[in-house]
């Protein structure tokens, strides 16, 4: 098993989770990997609801998931609304899911995965009430974990992704994905798209690695979470059967006029499994940062999805999390 430990300026909100299927008022099965931001002077999440298989039926359920919406006053304690607020299934379309929330000028962005029978898409999507989503673009296959800038950058709106290329890739690292930038002048048509960092390079990682929380501005550069992989030899509990993978959460400092340019990177995981709800459950050993919220105060909110279970919540400072992430 890694010997990594969560830093000790980490703090985890003693009451997680912070949602789970049984605080949702439809059918439910697993609550994780939600979009979390500050809307209409209200914390807000997205959150991705798996609502058809158990442990029991994994093998043999097809998977349904549809996303919820939740509102909080503190951004701890949330109301979740009574009926689902996005759905896609169709003949080829299966599902979307995994969203990520930033407001730019605003409105509200989302971004997510989208299944379909020919391959994943990554997509940009915009609300105006979490009701209805107009989609702006969708990626060709297979591309996903996209997070965009809360604000244009040199003239362009720009996103963080995940290509997962397999073909061309040598066979001791099929499963080594890697981080991308690309550029839009609408959200709409995106290009322009360099290599960020490969996973090869990402510290305290063996296989794959991708965006996590949108990135947030700080007076020393744009704050980057990431999710990060290890392989393990030994089978981790899980309703997912011959499980072998940890999930951790990295950061990096990007440059703010140029953020393709990394001005560090944590060297050891911020955030490592370690408590009951991130190493049991549908996928154990798992935490996967998909929000960040900067308060006033300089509290950094990292919010992130349990053992693909839960929905979970953290504090730090964020001038100790920038030290940690510059630290020679």
């Amino acid at each position: 098993m890694m010997s990594y430990k969560t830093p000790e300026f980490i703090h985890r909100y003693a009451c997680n989770p912070i949602l789970d299927a049984s605080r949702v008022p439809f059918p439910s099965v697993q609550t994780y990997n939600a979009g979390f931001t500050k809307f209409q002077g209200k914390y807000v999440m997205v959150f991705r609801n798996d609502y058809n298989r158990t442990r029991e039926t994994f093998n043999t359920a097809e998977l349904r998931i549809n996303l919820g919406f939740a509102t909080s006053e503190d951004g701890l304690h949330w109301e979740v609304a009574p009926e689902p607020c996005w759905q896609i299934h169709s003949d080829e379309i299966r599902h979307v899911y995994d969203p990520r929330l930033t407001v730019i000028d605003g409105r509200c962005y989302l971004c997510f995965a989208m299944d379909t029978m020919h391959g994943v898409r990554g997509g940009v999507a915009v609300t105006e009430d979490f009701s209805k989503f107009e989609i702006l673009s969708l990626s060709a296959p297979d591309n996903r974990n996209m997070v965009l800038f809360p604000e244009k950058i040199g003239g362009y709106y720009m996103r963080l992704e995940r290509p997962m290329p397999v073909y061309g890739r040598s066979p001791d690292r099929k499963e080594s994905f890697d981080i991308y930038s690309s550029i839009s002048p609408d959200l709409r048509f995106w290009g322009g798209t360099k290599l960020l960092l490969g996973a090869e390079n990402m510290p305290s990682c063996n296989s794959k690695i991708g965006p996590g929380a949108p990135p947030v501005r700080t007076p020393a550069g744009w704050l980057a979470l990431t999710h990060l992989v290890n392989k393990v030899p030994e089978e981790l509990p899980a309703w997912h059967p011959d499980w072998h993978k940890v999930y951790c959460a990295g950061a990096m400092l990007l440059d703010l006029e140029d953020p393709t340019r990394i001005l560090g990177i944590a060297p050891t995981p911020v955030l490592v499994p370690e408590a009951p709800y991130e190493t049991e459950g549908f996928r154990g050993h798992v935490v996967f940062p998909g929000g960040a919220i900067l308060e006033e105060s300089g509290e950094l909110k990292i919010y992130y999805g349990a053992a693909d279970t839960y929905e979970a919540v953290a504090t730090c400072d964020v001038n100790d999390l920038i030290r940690f992430i510059m630290q020679k």
